[in-house]
């Protein structure tokens, strides 16, 4: 049987690496995107273990919400990661550290 602190543990855990995987890599932006990407699927997993466990369904709409938010979260960062690369030739976060307006 599965219980609640099973979900909440992996949950931990994927927070954890996507953490890890922020403040170890900072310098290819769509790691940065991968891990904050991973984060939301942590919480999202957290969510809906509280949803499943307490018999209320209002955890897994926020899950709706959080997965909408992160879809156009993905495309607007990689839009922007298309008009960066055309433009500097790099995705390096250390060589875009100068903005023009």
């Amino acid at each position: 049987m599965i219980t609640l602190s099973h979900f909440l543990i992996l949950g931990a855990i994927l927070f954890s690496i996507s953490l890890a995987g922020i403040f170890i890599n900072r310098k290819n932006i769509i790691i940065l995107l991968m891990c904050v990407e991973l984060m939301l699927l942590a919480v999202n997993t957290n969510f809906i273990a509280f949803s499943h466990f307490l018999g209320d369904s209002s955890g897994q709409v926020f899950v709706f919400f959080i997965l909408t938010v992160a879809a156009a979260e993905a495309a607007i960062g990689l839009a922007i990661l298309v008009v960066l690369f055309r433009n500097k030739r790099t995705i390096n976060v250390e060589d875009l550290d100068t903005l023009k307006g």
